[in-house]
Parts: structure tokens; C-alpha cells; sequence
């Protein structure tokens, strides 16, 4: 049986542990070049080999992202960064541009290339061209149907494999070739710099009218005409392992911690679910309800089954239920105390919800708060500050609170 594995996205070196802890086989990331995700916080050298050395020690992998579509001073030191990524042990580069694939292939031809969606592949023959230059992966378009899938997999050479995005944030245009962004504010998204003006509202002016603003409506639902709703396929995973993809993708490197933990946790039990035992297999609402949590926007299955209903046009707003509160450092069994790293404000009594990558979700109540100077505190309100609680529940190093959002 084909047996995916699961890509997340790692925003910095917290969220790559993050995604490992909870179960990612393999890790996506921007270096300090040439990714599209120039306002990630990204990885310098250093930071990347000991993200390298958390992964490789657990047997997980790392992809590198060098998928702009570069001008010509984005080559400057190109083979040059190239051969540092090789050296650092990095198991893939996530690539677009052909010039950058041609260099990749002279500068270090053992360093295996996947072909970035951003290259919009949507086809078997063009994922046969990519494969026969030296391509080791198609990350393929998002605007591909599953039937269509299923189709480039069963004509792509065994030898190629193919990956698929299953989880987060879409695109108006395909797949991130998108000229609007520049036009109207000078970043441009196929350098790392969108502006998202796809969420913004819009109004309509007539030339001759200047000053005067009609909302536009369509079937009077709303004016966020270019607004994409989010992709969840959590409910199809049978359908996803059966079309072949041998790579999960989860969207998101500018995403939360929080949001890593809690989308790879569900579609890691999920497929395991599966993979476990197809003939038995039920989806859990569970699944669901960790990614309800974190911030999202309205869900769709995307161009999945056809490409009904996947524009939002009432808000671009995001869906925040949850916070996360902490991040536990350490726990004492002897005194049931835990040592937490605040992310969000809560106060002493409250209760929260724990995530842990080993089991289900439970509640525990914080007492007897401190500051890291043994300081009888009422609540943590200070950023990232370090504190102390007790709880009648055992926690454990890496859990992650969260509590439903104050109104």
C-alpha cells in the first residue's frame, strides 16, 4: 500500500520541532535565500544545522524552499549557496525556476529537486519533462481534481514521485502566480513578498464618476470577490492514499506553532488510522475539531472535487476560537508543578486544554501560579514570560495549552 508521508511547514526552528514532536515524516522551510516566504522568520545557516540535526536524530527530513522566480541579482551567489545547503545535509531542494534547476544540477547533481507548485504543474507530460531533467518530485498544482490526479499518477514512471497539498491557506491565481500584489503595493509575490490582496474588499468606481464607491455584490453574498477559502481534506484521507500522493502537504510557514501541532497531529492519527486497517477505517470528529482551533478560514475540499464553493465573499476574516496560552518546559511530579512558557494571557484558576502528541486532548486546571522567582501571581500577562502552575493532571515537557478565546 502507498504510504504518504506527512509534510509540514516549519516557519523557524521552534515550529520544526513542533512538527516533528507531533508526528511530520518530513519538514519544509526557507533559508536565508531565494523562498517565498521572504517575511518568515526562515533559517540562517546556523539555525538550519541544528534543525538538520533534530530532524535527521529522530529520522525525519528537511526540505529546502528555493522556489522564487529570480531576477538576475537574485543569482548573485547562487552555486555558492547551493553547495553550502549540500554540505549542511539538507535532503531536498524545493525548486521552480529552470535556471536554478539547471545550477542545482551542475553545482551538486546528488542533491535530489522537487518541483515547487509554483510551477504550476497540472499535467503528466509536464511532469514527465520535469522528471527527465533531473526532477525527483511534482508538488503538484492545487488546482488539480482528484480524478486528475489519479491520472498523472498512473502515467508518471514509478521513479517520480508526486506530492499534494492537502491542508491550508489557497491561492486566486494559480498557485501564487499573481501580479496584484505588485501592481498595488509594489511587493512582489513571486519573490516572497505578497501583500494577500486577494482578502481585501473592493468597491467598484466608474471612470467618469471618480470618488463614488459601489459595493460590488455577487448574488448580493458579499464584496470579497477574490477570497479563497481554506483547504481541509482531513475528512478523505482514504481517497488521498488510494489516488497514490506519496506527500501530504500542510500549508503555512507564517502559521502559529499552535496551528503546526494541531494540523499534523490530526492528519498524522488520521492516515495512521488508515494505513492501520483501510477496511475498518471511520473518520473521528475529533480530527476535525484540532483543526476547528487554531486560526483558519471557512474550509473546502479546494478544486478536490470540482471548484464549487470555494470563495468566501461575506469576510476575509479569519476563524479564531482558540488561543494558545503556553508551552510547557518542564514538569515536577513530585511537587505536580509545571514550568510554562506563556504565549497568551491566563489566569490563575482558569482551565485549559492540553495538546499532546501522544494522546487525546484533556483539561487541567492551573493553581498556585508563579512568577520564575517563586511569586504568588494571579495571571501570566507578559509575553513569553516563564511561570509555574500546579495541576492534578500530569503534563508533560512540549505539551501545548490552549483555551477557548475570551469574548
Amino acid at each position: 500500500m502507498n504510504k504518504p508521508e506527512i509534510l509540514a511547514p516549519a516557519g523557524n526552528l521552534e515550529k520544526l520541532k513542533t512538527a516533528i514532536d507531533f508526528g511530520a515524516d518530513a519538514v519544509y522551510l526557507g533559508g536565508s535565500k531565494l523562498n517565498l516566504r521572504a517575511l518568515a522568520d526562515n533559517f540562517d545557516n546556523e539555525t538550519l544545522i541544528e534543525g538538520l540535526k533534530y530532524a535527521h536524530d529522530r529520522d525525519r527530513k528537511v526540505y529546502v524552499t528555493l522556489n522564487v522566480f529570480p531576477h538576475n541579482e537574485d543569482l548573485d551567489g547562487l552555486e555558492d549557496y547551493l553547495r553550502e545547503l549540500y554540505e549542511m545535509g539538507v535532503d531536498a531542494l524545493i525548486v521552480s525556476d529552470p535556471g536554478i534547476i539547471s545550477a542545482a544540477r551542475e553545482v551538486v547533481p546528488d542533491l535530489e529537486l522537487h518541483l515547487s507548485t509554483q510551477a504550476n504543474n497540472v499535467n503528466w507530460k509536464s511532469g514527465l519533462f520535469w522528471h527527465k531533467i533531473g526532477v525527483k518530485r511534482i508538488v503538484l498544482a492545487r488546482e488539480l481534481s482528484l480524478e486528475e490526479i489519479k491520472e498523472i499518477r498512473q502515467k508518471l514512471p514509478q521513479t517520480c514521485e508526486i506530492e499534494a497539498f492537502v491542508h491550508g491557506a489557497m491561492c486566486m491565481s494559480y498557485s501564487g502566480r499573481c501580479l496584484l500584489s505588485n501592481y498595488m503595493t509594489g511587493r512582489d509575490s513571486n519573490r516572497g513578498l505578497c501583500a494577500q490582496p486577494c482578502r481585501y474588499k473592493y468597491y467598484i468606481v466608474e471612470e467618469k464618476r471618480p470618488g463614488e464607491y459601489f459595493p460590488v455584490n455577487e448574488d448580493e453574498r458579499g464584496t470579497y470577490i477574490l477570497n479563497s477559502k481554506d483547504m481541509c481534506m482531513i475528512e478523505h484521507i482514504p481517497e488521498l492514499v488510494e489516488a497514490g500522493i506519496q506527500s501530504f502537504k500542510i500549508e503555512g510557514r507564517m502559521k502559529s506553532s499552535y496551528y503546526v501541532a494541531s494540523v499534523v497531529k490530526a492528519y498524522r492519527e488520521a492516515l495512521d488510522s488508515y494505513l492501520e486497517n483501510p477496511k475498518e477505517y471511520k473518520f473521528k470528529q475529533e480530527w476535525l475539531e484540532y483543526l476547528m482551533k487554531p486560526s483558519h478560514r471557512e474550509y473546502s475540499t479546494g478544486f478536490y472535487f470540482g471548484d464549487k464553493n470555494i470563495q468566501n465573499y461575506e469576510s476575509s476574516a479569519y476563524v479564531r476560537d482558540y488561543d494558545i496560552v503556553g508551552i510547557v518546559k518542564k514538569y515536577d511530579k513530585d511537587t505536580f508543578t509545571a514550568l510554562i512558557e506563556q504565549r497568551n494571557r491566563v489566569f490563575e484558576g482558569e482551565k485549559v486544554e492540553i495538546l499532546r502528541a501522544s494522546s487525546d486532548s484533556f483539561e487541567v486546571t492551573l493553581k498556585d501560579m508563579k512568577d520564575k522567582n517563586g511569586n504568588k501571581i494571579d495571571a501570566a500577562r507578559s509575553a513569553q514570560m516563564i511561570f509555574t502552575a500546579v495541576t492534578d493532571i500530569e503534563l508533560k515537557e512540549k505539551d501545548i495549552l490552549i483555551k477557548a478565546k475570551e469574548k
